[in-house]
């Protein structure tokens, strides 16, 4: 469904955090992780299709990257 699944599963998370701690300052971290994964991915993905044989067709046959549906 999605290439990156752990970076995913981080991203629910950190987003769930603040939520299970009740706390409005771990929001901060967490949606400032959103940014960060993204900018991992791009440079991670990057260096796959450059180095890794078939990651071209694995990209076209799995669409998104973090987010189904959206990304």
């Amino acid at each position: 469904v999605v290439r990156h699944p752990m970076y995913s599963a981080i991203l629910l998370m950190f987003l769930a955090t603040p939520v299970a701690l009740g706390s409005w300052w771990a929001v901060l971290p967490a949606l400032l992780l959103g940014p960060v994964l993204a900018v991992r991915v791009r440079h991670e993905e990057a260096l796959l299709a450059a180095e890794l044989e078939g990651y071209a067709a694995y990209t076209r046959m799995t669409r998104y990257r973090l987010i189904p549906g959206l990304w």
